[in-house]
């Protein structure tokens, strides 16, 4: 047996960083930046730890890390994630092996970036990357040079490793052309992918989809508005811009399977839906959001399964979900893992055992130092005039996440992602007035706010199984009869819209397994809680 873990996008933030010329001896981010973002920031140090402390007592000593190491690619940040990375190989020999995430470094010659971090007073005070260089997201070929001791290139341990172009770790051996849409300009980028032989008989395949293109007009390289930002497109611009990567998956697969190696891949963004395939029942009526705009075409999947994946972990969205496609090229599956910084932290444990599967979602509801930086979000609260905020009394890692997915819910999601009129509807309407909305028959408990079931939708949604901590058994058992019920046809308006949101919330309780299962050589999914 085989074992490793998985973990997704930690986006590190060191908070012990000074940044230069600001007169701050620390670099806490603000609240208010926290409570607009997918992810939170100070928090992102302990709740690594958390993730790495897992991983150890599980018994794994070695960790795929699936992109997004970092905050955004700074220099500072990069520093601290590395550090704890060596300590815990130093203390328990666990090994690191990452992929390149959208955060952790951009184009040729990186990014500006201005954070708003806290004062000891708890006022807010800017800082600019045009002031303090460190600030700045690193570019590709700095910042792959820091990392490079991540599996991008060779470790002495290392039974083989490879990248698309042979066996050369050089970084200039490892570039490709890459031309704008319309084919105007081209500059040569680094494709960081590689295999590697870890453990005898293990095969890690680490695919960089991270693919940053020139607009048309690229005169500048060192003008980071000149690049489209590879967070948008993700595998759909290998298809475009990557020709060798696919040829060389299909033979590395090939190749494994005559070696009788087990060969598992992982990238950080996700070949297949990871809302439970629901993304075209989304949008007609929320159009493409966050979430759904960042979803894989269909050409993907089927171009993985003619390559022979049969086995892939993504990250980038902060969502836990198993997906499967089938075709008749092959079937292959996606099992997305969720972040230590988002609602539903998590990490995965994986088993490799006879051709069988064995995959635990281990929750990250407890990390020491969590509440860190919790006095100066009362500072910041009292600099603002207002009252103490609630996450900032939140018990542990978990309840704080959860906190910060409800301010989510009524602050970005509903005000920037629903319809109007839908919005509305939710912020004044029971989950009584939902039922009679829509014309179901369902045995009345009892009442509450309806924000407070859009809350639990989005909880489901995101995290899947490792939402039910949150969930009321009695409310999560009238969801279920809510969404086994037939609505009336015909239904127009708000009505029309809240059925589509009963449709959706029927499709995130009914997906794949993804807590604890077992994908059997048969190729079908057991869950085993």
């Amino acid at each position: 047996m085989i074992r490793f873990a998985v973990i997704a996008d930690p986006h590190v933030h060191d908070c012990a960083w000074a940044p230069s010329g600001s007169g701050l001896h620390q670099a806490v981010r603000s609240l208010a930046e926290t409570g607009k973002s997918t992810r939170v920031f100070n928090e992102s140090i302990p709740a690594f730890k958390a993730a790495l402390d897992v991983a150890v007592e599980a018994g794994a000593r070695l960790v795929l890390l699936v992109g997004d190491l970092t905050d955004d690619g700074q220099r500072p940040n990069i520093a601290a994630a590395l550090a704890i990375i060596a300590d815990y190989r130093a203390r328990y020999g666990l090994r690191v092996l990452a992929t390149p995430g959208n955060h952790d470094f951009f184009a040729l010659f990186g990014r500006p970036q201005s954070k708003t971090f806290l004062a000891d007073g708890g006022e807010g005070v800017v800082v600019d990357s045009r002031t303090c260089p460190e600030a700045a997201t690193l570019g590709t070929g700095e910042g792959l040079g820091l990392l490079s001791g991540l599996g991008f290139t060779p470790d002495p341990t290392d039974l083989y490793w490879e990248s698309p172009f042979g066996v050369d770790p050089d970084w200039d051996a490892r570039t490709y052309p890459v031309s704008s849409p319309g084919g105007k300009a081209a500059c040569r980028m680094i494709d960081a992918s590689y295999l590697v032989e870890p453990v005898a008989g293990l095969w890690v395949l680490s695919l960089d989809v991270n693919v940053c293109v020139p607009r048309d007009g690229w005169s500048d390289p060192a003008n980071p508005e000149q690049f489209y930002d590879p967070s948008k497109v993700g595998w759909d611009a290998v298809l475009r811009h990557r020709a060798h990567l696919l040829p060389w998956l299909a033979d590395v697969t090939r190749r494994a399977q005559t070696q009788g190696k087990e060969l598992v891949a992982f990238s950080h963004y996700p070949p297949l839906d990871v809302l439970g395939g629901s993304t075209g029942t989304e949008i007609p009526v929320f159009g493409k959001t966050g979430l759904a705009a960042r979803m894989p075409r269909p050409a993907i999947a089927e171009a993985l399964a003619r390559a022979g994946l049969s086995l892939h972990f993504s990250g980038h969205l902060h969502v836990n979900d198993t997906a499967r496609y089938q075709s008749a090229a092959g079937a292959f599956f996606n099992i997305a893992v969720p972040s230590p910084v988002g609602y539903g932290a998590a990490i995965k444990i994986v088993d490799l055992d006879a051709g069988a599967i064995h995959i635990r979602t281990m929750p990250l509801r407890e990390a020491e130092g969590y509440d860190g930086a919790f006095a100066l979000y009362r500072r910041e609260a009292a600099a603002q005039g207002k009252l103490p905020p609630p996450i900032a009394m939140a018990q542990d890692h978990g309840q704080f996440l959860d906190h910060h997915l409800r301010s989510l819910v009524q602050h970005r999601y509903l005000a920037h992602e629903w319809p109007q009129d839908m919005a509305a509807f939710v912020a004044s309407s029971s989950m009584a007035d939902l039922i009679d909305l829509l014309g179901i028959d369902v045995e009345r408990a009892a009442d509450f706010p309806l924000v407070s079931f859009v809350e639990d939708w989005y909880r489901l949604r995101k995290a899947g199984r490792l939402a039910l901590a949150d969930i009321s058994a009695e409310r999560f058992a009238l969801y279920r009869e809510l969404c086994s019920r037939p609505r009336p046809a015909g239904l127009e308006g708000i009505a029309a819209g809240m059925a589509v949101v009963v449709e959706l919330l029927a499709i995130y309780m009914n997906r794949l397994p993804n807590g604890d299962f077992n994908i059997l050589p048969s190729r079908e999914v057991a869950a085993l809680s």
